[in-house]
């Protein structure tokens, strides 16, 4: 059989790289090498040293799954980012992997599951901040535009300020509401008014786990 060249070969690995990367689950060296068929992880590795010092992708260090596409490529070939409607220029930056956790109600209260699913590609937000993301079941959050079967991204936080959209435990359950304070009292509102308040009873604790940053839905 003909050998195929390099320059092929690689268009292959950046090929399959970048539609992981997108899909939210960058591969590792290995799994570049068992999707390509290389008889070596180290002429998978040599492809991937390559497409990095070409700056067709970039590389966190120490990551097994660090590879990110550059911010050029994200930007649609503007590699000086785009402009936000200030007329100031917003750069971009890689997109992050966010761990879909499990699942969280949007009416009455369930355990959300720390089972990771899968990962979200996340892009454009501060490096600092730590994500994880829910995937949603009910309708009591339809009002503000979450709807069953969305994918909420959580930055993990202990504290929110009133009306922040929040994913909160309840005495060991778990829940997506807007966190209202009422007289010194913590209540988690639903947005529909079928649903009533959350509102802890004595001896119950309420728990923040995060603000929701970001919703995500499929269409189709």
């Amino acid at each position: 059989m003909a050998r195929r060249p390099a320059t092929e070969t690689r268009r292959r690995v950046l090929a399959f790289v970048r539609e992981r990367i997108l899909a939210g689950a960058p591969p590792t060296t290995r799994e570049v090498q068992q999707h390509l068929g290389f008889r070596a992880v180290q002429s998978a590795r040599q492809h991937l040293e390559a497409l990095v010092a070409e700056g067709k992708l970039d590389k966190e260090p120490g990551r097994a799954r660090g590879y990110r596409l550059p911010v050029d490529d994200l930007a649609g070939g503007d590699a000086g980012g785009r402009r936000g409607r200030s007329g100031k220029r917003h750069h971009l930056g890689p997109p992050v992997p966010v761990p879909v956790l499990g699942r969280v109600q949007a009416g009455r209260l369930t355990e959300a599951f720390e089972a990771p699913d899968g990962y979200l590609p996340v892009a454009d937000r501060p490096a600092d901040e730590e994500l994880f993301a829910l995937a949603v079941r009910g309708e009591s959050m339809t009002g503000a535009g979450i709807l069953p079967g969305d994918l909420v991204v959580v930055r993990r936080q202990e504290r929110a300020e009133d009306g922040a959209i929040v994913v909160a435990v309840v005495d060991g359950e778990a829940t997506v509401k807007r966190l209202q304070l009422r007289r010194g009292r913590v209540e988690l509102h639903a947005e529909n008014p079928a649903f009533a308040p959350i509102v802890p009873g004595r001896g119950e604790e309420l728990r923040i786990l995060g603000q929701v940053v970001e919703v995500r839905r499929r269409l189709g």
